[in-house]
């Protein structure tokens, strides 16, 4: 029984260290001071596309037209990006860096970006061989650990680094991300 939440817990963990989602939610907790909104969102996010993995098991990579929902993740990613590059001159003028609605960009973002995922599809595989309830906790307490981790850097990196640089890198990192989808 440990083994089907620490297998997962550790491999997924391990994928997604240093994942696009990851560096998501790291450059979202710098446009944000609501840090509990961001992870909310994030963690919802997380739960439905990595429960419905589970719960489909190993059916979810044929039942998705994965090559769409990666072309519209690629296309929220760049978005993001231009808009996070448009914004920033606007922002610094009235001094304001936060998101609209971090749950909803979080949760969005997150959302589109994980369909289809390394990690998404692990779980589903992990499920068909160990008990499904241990694979999604062992998943989402990896997932957990690793928003927290990429928040808290995220407000680190705020308290020390220009802004503007900030906000320069995060929208040429989105848009860059974005692309890799495509490919």
């Amino acid at each position: 029984m440990i083994q089907d939440i620490l297998i997962p817990f550790l491999l997924v963990g391990l994928a997604e260290l240093g994942d696009k989602t990851q560096l998501a939610v790291l450059v979202l907790s710098t446009k944000t001071k609501q840090y509990g909104s961001l992870l909310a969102g994030v963690m919802l996010a997380f739960v439905l596309t990595d429960g419905i993995a589970i719960i489909l098991g190993d059916l979810i990579a044929s039942a998705l037209p994965l090559e769409y929902v990666r072309i519209f993740a690629g296309l929220l990613f760049v978005i993001f990006g231009v808009l996070m590059l448009y914004n920033r001159n606007k922002d610094e003028d009235e001094g304001s860096y936060e998101l609209k609605n971090p749950f909803v960009s979080g949760f969005s973002l997150i959302l589109v970006s994980e369909m289809g995922d390394k990690t998404q599809l692990a779980a589903a595989l992990f499920a068909t061989r160990y008990d499904p309830l241990m694979v999604f906790i062992g998943v989402i307490m990896a997932l957990l650990l690793l928003s927290i981790m990429a928040i808290y850097v995220g407000q680190k990196l705020m308290e020390r680094v220009n802004k503007h640089t900030i906000s320069t890198a995060a929208g040429i990192l989105f848009i860059l991300i974005g692309i890799t989808f495509f490919f």
